[in-house]
């Protein structure tokens, strides 16, 4: 505020009415103090008058994706755990694959003085984060996936490796043809897209575009229809490779309607999946684990640790149940 003052040419008073919306001041005096917010960056710091001075926030940001997905909620759990641990809160916060969304959360976070921030970055450019910070220098990590535009710690999952592993699986049964359904995660399921193509042409088997059906939302109900068409098909796959817990359940309720046995293997565990009448063979990874060290990173950035941003990658494992044993007929 002291910094806007000077560049305006008025008392810290006036700028603390101007932000807070109090008193009177004149329109002319008003729209120098704007500018000179505009041109500092200056944010209005939501909890700076419960902290006294030289205190530090305790309080991280978490900004995630869609919470409804079951990998979010056990990442945030395990984060909110971890930074509990060490004396922190959490506000939690979802953008929901909105850019827009994001970058006024982000700044709504920053202005309240959090210590750290955990992001799930959507798909967009994240240079204004370069541009939103650059004053306060608060602490980011970026989990699930990596953010252009900015240069930050980050913590994946193994993506490629758990496509190449569900895909060579199933070649592994006798099969050749194998469908894949992906999600448009923006990162994640390339990666898994990926996996699946390098398993397939290192077993001599030339990948198949009418096989790849990328989908718009990555809903269950997509993934039904799709799989419905696939099976119906002139020449259907003897396998399908399903790179979301969502679109496994699609597949599963397609399969269930036509009857057809067909090999499957999908990506990200899920409730109930080991209880079903045949068990679903998945390629999974510890979320609780990803979320533990996204936080215990933030901590240390917090706490000082100034060493080169740093790039994690956990890895998969498949759990074979049943459905990705089905052999080629």
């Amino acid at each position: 505020m002291r910094d806007v003052a000077e560049r305006a040419g008025v008392a810290v008073v006036t700028v603390s009415r101007v932000v807070n919306g109090i008193g009177t001041v004149r329109e002319e005096t008003a729209e120098r103090v704007n500018a000179a917010i505009t041109a500092i960056g200056y944010q209005r710091n939501e909890i700076a008058r419960s902290l006294r001075p030289g205190q530090n926030s305790m309080t991280i940001g978490l900004l995630l994706g869609d919470l409804t997905n079951p990998f979010y909620a056990s990442l945030a759990k395990a984060a909110v755990e971890v930074a509990n641990e060490a004396g922190y809160a959490v506000l939690l916060s979802t953008a929901d694959e909105d850019p827009e969304v994001e970058r006024r959360a982000v700044g709504e976070l920053i202005g309240r003085r959090v210590a750290g921030l955990i992001i799930v970055p959507d798909q967009g450019d994240h240079a204004f984060l370069n541009e939103i910070n650059g004053h306060d220098h608060v602490p980011i990590v970026f989990v699930d996936r990596p953010a252009t535009g900015a240069e930050a710690d980050v913590v994946l999952v193994d993506n490629e490796e758990g496509g190449r592993k569900a895909t060579q699986h199933l070649v592994d049964q006798g099969h050749h043809r194998i469908a894949i359904l992906v999600a448009p995660s923006y990162y994640s399921t390339g990666r898994r897209l990926r996996g699946y193509r390098k398993a397939l042409r290192r077993s001599g088997i030339e990948p198949d575009n009418d096989l790849v059906v990328t989908l718009r939302a990555g809903t269950t109900e997509e993934a039904e229809a799709a799989t419905r068409t696939l099976l119906t098909s002139a020449n259907p796959p003897t396998a399908v490779f399903s790179t979301t817990g969502f679109l496994t359940e699609g597949v599963l309720r397609a399969c269930r309607e036509l009857k057809t046995s067909v090999a499957i293997v999908g990506f990200d565990d899920f409730k109930l999946a080991d209880m079903l009448p045949t068990p679903v063979t998945v390629v999974t990874s510890d979320t609780e684990e990803l979320g533990r060290h996204a936080a215990n990173l933030l901590l240390d950035r917090i706490n000082g640790d100034d060493a080169p941003s740093r790039r994690t990658v956990l890895p998969v494992q498949l759990i074979a149940r049943g459905t990705g044993e089905i052999g080629h007929p």
